[in-house]
């Protein structure tokens, strides 16, 4: 897989409010494990949509790993109205998405739903594979999304699992 993009469960649908939650700490190990195998099979380029919680936290990670795995980090928004109304310390969170190498925006606004398909369908098709942290048992508004990755020949899907991320808790360490 040599572009990536990165979906996930959100901070809400985690309950994960807070950023100095030990279970972030878990989640960035493994996603840091996750990235470094996939710089190893050819990882070059991360794609991110702009979404708070795992989105957010790959970016953090990769940016750490950007210099010593040469990634490049994109952000293609939805609209260019995105996260206009969020609070003051996810505005930082929406400003780090507009910091990397590469920033679009699909659409100025919305205007139709089919807006948001034909958006998901132009990610799908400008990328070859996905990282992902969902589980079909606890669904969220990313199961059409994913539905839509299992049916495209040859899209590679690398998921995050809980099972793994209790793997990494149970031989986690802060030191």
């Amino acid at each position: 897989m040599h572009t990536a993009l990165v979906l996930g469960y959100s901070s809400f649908d985690l309950g994960l409010f807070n950023d100095k939650d030990i279970r972030l700490k878990i989640i960035k190990k493994a996603i840091r494990s996750d990235l470094e195998k996939m710089a190893d099979e050819g990882l070059k380029w991360l794609v991110f949509t702009g979404t708070l919680g795992f989105e957010h936290w790959v970016l953090e990670v990769a940016r750490d790993m950007k210099d010593d795995f040469g990634f490049q980090l994109a952000t293609i928004f939805d609209f260019e109205t995105h996260g206009e109304n969020w609070n003051e310390g996810n505005q930082v969170k929406l400003s780090e998405f507009k910091q990397v190498d590469f920033v679009k925006y699909a659409y100025p606004n919305y205007e139709h739903k089919g807006q948001l398909r034909d958006y998901q369908l132009f990610l799908l098709e400008n990328t070859d594979g996905a990282y992902l942290f969902y589980d079909e048992e606890n669904e969220t508004k990313l199961k059409y999304f994913y539905e839509l990755m299992k049916k495209k020949d040859n899209y590679i899907t690398k998921r995050l699992t809980f099972e793994e991320l209790n793997e990494v808790a149970e031989n986690f360490s802060e030191n």
